[in-house]
């Protein structure tokens, strides 16, 4: 009997439906006619499931004691006795009670597979061993049960079971998964979005791996060597040497690009070794490739171009990132080396990226020297074969072979003026030519040993001589300064490139731009100098670089902008023609100058309006808000003083309290009202301390009624690194702001819970809500929801709750309540003690 097939549902998160998914998929089946069973399935009494079970055919349980309760696990011995077709087996990773067949149900599993029997099962992401150190991380919760890896990628069909974060809080918020009593909870902690979207991309990835290891089978099959662009894999080309660390980044962040990107360094080696290589650099970028999430392969291979495409091509590559040569010039005589051959014959379905590595600060490529069109060398070399070439070939026609004849004598000097005129250009070659054509009519010309031509054609000849040697000497000095003018266009083309980018972008960092333009010309510094008037003193604006000048005449190079402003370079000068590249970068810094002006002025204005519109908000509470309170106590305080009424001693208790209420909410507005104005001048400095949230939570309850706030915090929370102080005025903030909208009846709930390095403090309302438009406009002075006055209060508690919950180095977010209502989420940083801790004050 040949081995069972396994099929595995695998989910994000609970309740993404995997047991649903399993029960239809065996409704099919059993409509097939397939004998199907039931022999492990938990519905958590979630109707809709426990509706699915409804028509199969289910397996008695075997019940096992441990101590003292009674558990039910899988009947191993039942199923093998009953030999379905296909087996129905929930919770993959679970751990069996102890006195079971097997510790794992995987290796329940694995026993009904080599009986020959089908099993359908289902398994979570954070089930999985190796993901488990990743899911704490995230979650904050540690996974005790889990599943090898290596079970799950055995099984012949994976089925993601997918579902947005979104989709999967609103079923928990209808009571799909969890109980109400338990939803609050869950949504508030392990089911929060960003837990849920973090879990669901690490179920694709792995899912996709898995789809991948069958792609490379199925095409080492097949015997595919094309390249299938399904997903980016980009195979890096290691040399051994420095650039291949940049090669490396390079390539990590093309990946980052495309969602599932992987990078393959390799490394490829001759059959007889190298040795160039150190294997120290080569370790490090292995460490590095490795860190940045990608895999380190070494090939051997004596032809690299064609080993470098055929591990590409053997991976399903879809890139190729290699490095400039670093070969010498002349190198390339022996070939158009590994990057161009590569680059030639990947064909059209791999990409190849040549990556420059030069070393940062040296220039940026604009050629400076006009000696440098052919290279230092090239011109040295060229004089030395114009001077010593055509001495040498003097000495060696007349002693060594004397009967050539004059015209062989003249080719032979005119090899060496081409020579030359290659190497060194025109004015090497002219030298050449003349050197070369006074040696022929001394040595070679008759009458011999005189610089006199007895024959015309002889003169004839060595005019044409000088005439070829000349236009030679013509053609290579022209493609030498074609090449440099081009090189020149390029380099100020990328330049001027950047800085009509950044103009589009908007950057506006007037240092990142002189930083530009001191790599660009490598200079030792950079400065914007600016003056008032013609006859104020100059001065810096901006400068990188050490020691910038103070003054245009100081500089080295000064470029003016307009009358009263200077971009003055310093460290060498420069030639007439870089003017063009560095007016463009002088009338940019301009811009940037201005545009960072501007930009400080308009949040100069923004800072009056804003105070403009606090001032004018806060006349309009004293002139209303502050009022209704005040005239309340002054009518109640008349009343009081009248002798012409016979208060009661309960009207006067009513009165008195009704005093004492005014007071109270005078009290409270004073205090919003001074503790913005301390927000809006910067004065609140907190005194930062571990404290316990038991400790502060109840002492910021006394300004509410009593069974209108529902408190849950547990004793075993850790200390949070706050202000004690400023805490207390939080949190009182945020719960009277809930309870004012709370609905009678319906008390707010305070509760805490720690996730990983923080500590969540969540008020949990049931009013109205927020629209999510507005959740972050109930944090400015002066807002009520809708701006309709309900209350009393100026609409300063949460303004005054976020203004020192930033002080304090927290957060405070609004979410919606499931259900209806609003959530205020504070968050804490936890403190670094168990215990209590010293006081540390933080700086006045």
């Amino acid at each position: 009997m040949g081995r069972g097939i396994l099929r595995i549902y695998l989910g994000a998160a609970p309740g993404v439906g995997k047991t649903y998914a399993m029960l239809s998929e065996a409704h099919r089946r059993v409509e097939r006619g397939t004998d199907c069973v039931v022999a492990f399935v938990e519905h958590h009494d979630r109707p809709r499931t426990e509706v699915m079970l409804h028509g199969l055919e289910l397996l008695s349980r075997r019940e096992l004691e441990y101590r003292g309760t009674v558990f039910t696990e899988m009947d191993v011995e039942a199923v093998l006795e009953r030999a379905p077709a296909v087996a129905l087996v929930d919770e993959l990773a679970h751990t069996n009670v102890p006195g079971s067949r097997n510790a794992k149900r995987w290796q329940d599993v694995e026993e009904l597979l080599r009986a020959g029997i089908d099993v359908i099962s289902t398994v979570n992401i954070q089930h999985l061993e190796s993901l488990g150190d990743v899911v704490e991380s995230i979650t904050g919760v540690r996974q005790r049960e889990t599943v090898p890896d290596e079970v799950v990628r055995r099984a012949d069909q994976i089925e993601l079971v997918d579902m947005s974060p979104q989709a999967l809080r609103r079923r928990m918020a209808h009571g799909n998964i969890y109980r109400p009593d338990k939803m609050d909870a869950a949504l508030s902690n392990y089911f929060r979005p960003g837990n849920l979207t973090a879990l669901r991309e690490l179920a694709l990835l792995w899912v996709a791996d898995r789809v991948d290891e069958y792609l490379q089978q199925y095409r080492g099959e097949h015997n595919i060597r094309t390249t299938w662009q399904a997903r980016e894999r980009i195979v890096v080309g290691l040399t051994g040497g420095p650039e291949g660390r940049t090669l490396i980044r390079r390539a990590s962040r093309l990946a980052e690009k495309g969602a599932g990107g992987e990078v393959l360094a390799v490394y490829i080696a001759a059959s007889d070794g190298l040795k160039a290589v150190s294997p120290k650099e080569l370790a490090v970028q292995r460490t590095l490739v490795e860190d940045l999430g990608g895999t380190f392969h070494h090939v051997i291979g004596d032809d690299v171009p064609s080993a470098l495409l055929e591990f590409a091509r053997g991976v399903n590559a879809t890139q190729i990132v290699l490095g400039v040569s670093r070969r010498k010039s002349w190198q390339y005589v022996f070939g158009p080396g590994v990057s161009a051959t590569v680059a030639r014959e990947s064909g059209p379905d791999l990409d190849v990226h040549m990556v420059t590595h030069d070393s940062v600060a040296k220039g940026r490529g604009l050629p400076i020297a006009r000696g440098a069109r052919l290279g230092r060398a090239r011109v040295v070399w060229g004089w030395l074969v114009g001077v010593t070439g055509p001495a040498l070939l003097a000495l060696l026609l007349s002693t060594v072979v004397p009967d050539l004849g004059l015209a062989n004598d003249m080719l032979l000097f005119l090899t060496a003026t081409v020579a030359a005129a290659l190497l060194g250009g025109m004015l090497p070659a002219l030298a050449s030519a003349a050197f070369g054509s006074l040696l022929l009519n001394y040595y070679f010309t008759p009458p011999l040993g005189r610089f006199t031509i007895a024959d015309p054609k002889n003169i004839v000849a060595i005019v044409i001589f000088v005439g070829v040697a000349v236009s030679v000497a013509s053609v290579v000095d022209l493609a030498a300064r074609r090449t440099h003018q081009a090189a020149r266009l390029r380099a100020e083309s990328e330049i001027l490139s950047f800085l009509a980018g950044s103009i589009l972008r908007g950057e506006n960092s007037l240092d990142a731009l002189l930083e530009r333009l001191r790599e660009t010309f490598a200079m030792d510094s950079v400065a914007l100098l600016e003056r008032q008037a013609e006859v104020e003193p100059w001065a810096c604006t901006a400068a990188v670089g050490a020691r910038p000048v103070e003054r245009p005449e100081d500089a080295d190079v000064d470029i003016p902008v307009g009358e009263n402003l200077a971009l003055v370079l310093s460290g060498r000068a420069l030639p007439a023609e870089d003017r063009r590249v560095l007016g463009a970068f002088a009338a940019q810094a301009a811009v940037a100058l201005d545009r960072q002006r501007l930009v400080d002025q308009a949040e100069e204005a923004r800072k009056l309006a804003e105070g403009d519109r606090f001032r004018t908000a806060l006349l309009a509470a004293v002139s209303h808000d502050l009022r209704t309170p005040l005239a309340g106590i002054k009518a109640s305080v008349t009343s009081l003083r009248s002798h012409d009424v016979a208060w009661s001693e309960t009207d006067r208790e009513a009165l008195l309290e009704g005093i004492e209420d005014g007071a109270d909410r005078l009290s409270a507005l004073i205090g919003n009202l001074l503790d913005m104005s301390r927000l809006n001048t910067g004065t609140v400095v907190p005194l930062i301390r571990e404290t316990d949230l038991d400790e502060v939570v109840p002492m910021a309850l006394g300004g509410v009624p009593d069974g209108s706030v529902e408190l849950d915090i547990p004793e075993t929370l850790p200390m949070v690194a706050v202000d004690r102080g400023l805490l207390e005025r939080i949190v009182a903030n945020i719960v009277e702001n809930a309870v004012k909208y709370s609905p009678e009846g319906r008390p707010v709930l305070v509760s805490a819970s720690t996730l990983r390095d923080r500590v969540e403090l969540r008020v949990v309302d049931r009013g109205p809500g927020v629209p999510d438009t507005a959740k972050e406009h109930i944090f400015e002075p002066f807002q009520r929801l809708g701006d309709a006055p309900r209350g009393a209060g100026v609409g300063l508690g949460l303004a005054v709750a976020r203004g020192f919950t930033e002080a304090i180095r927290a957060t405070l977010t609004a979410e919606d309540t499931p259900g209806g209502g609003l959530t205020m989420v504070l968050t804490l940083p936890r403190g670094t003690t168990a215990g209590a801790a010293t006081p540390t004050r933080t700086q006045r």
